[in-house]
């Protein structure tokens, strides 16, 4: 499962109310490829369900991971931060062995 802080949640909702999204989109979750330390995150809106998606709700956010990226990011929590030190979607990780100092990759 993917959780949601509730950070998270006011800044999801936020941006969807901005960009005029309806109920049918979703906060698309991945994994790619690239950044210092080998795989990076990447979020999305999208309103497709592929056959092989895994979909959560958490506090009314609804989430889909495809089945790759699962694999790293189960268990993770979405954060929000907007503190001086960085201001973003932060990734709470349990499988990453490693990561790098911005915070936008990681490693298992």
């Amino acid at each position: 499962m993917i959780t949601v802080s509730d950070k998270a949640k006011e800044k999801v909702t936020r941006l969807m109310s901005d960009a005029h999204l309806d109920e049918t989109y979703r906060l698309r979750a991945s994994v790619a490829g690239g950044g210092c330390s080998g795989l990076s995150y990447k979020l999305d809106f999208d309103n497709e369900v592929r056959p092989m998606d895994q979909e959560f709700e958490d506090k009314g956010v609804r989430v889909v991971v495809d089945m790759k990226s699962f694999l790293y990011l189960a268990g993770t929590e979405l954060d929000f931060s907007d503190g001086l030190n960085g201001k973003g979607f932060q990734f709470n990780n349990p499988n990453a062995s490693r990561e790098c100092g911005c915070g936008e990759s990681f490693s298992v």
